[in-house]
């Protein structure tokens, strides 16, 4: 890992000044530092990859949607389980999956 990659994308936490980082730019700095620190940032990176699923970018590109969610509940399914997030995320990452996944059923139909 390059440590002055990782002291960048902190530096870039710390200069957002906002709790959660969002968008790509958030979904850059929490893949890079939950590599790091996964107990500290991978609730946040599953929370940024729920929100990635649901941004215009990708709303016609359910197999993307889907892999971003799939990211999403790995992510949160690796941490600890006395981490404080970690239930949360992970019901928000499989809920937005099964609603996906329900959604392309009801389309075939």
């Amino acid at each position: 890992m390059d440590q002055e990659m990782v002291v960048r994308a902190r530096v870039e936490l710390l200069g957002a000044n906002r709790r959660v980082v969002r968008g790509v730019e958030g979904l850059r700095i929490y893949r890079l530092l939950a590599q790091v620190e996964p107990e500290v940032y991978g609730s946040k990176l599953a929370y940024v990859l729920v929100e990635a699923s649901a941004s215009s970018l990708v709303r016609e590109l359910p197999g993307r949607r889907l892999a971003l969610l799939d990211e999403a509940v790995a992510v949160a399914s690796a941490l600890d389980a006395a981490n404080p997030y970690r239930a949360k995320v992970l019901a928000k990452a499989f809920a937005a999956r099964r609603e996906l996944l329900e959604g392309r059923q009801a389309e075939e139909m």
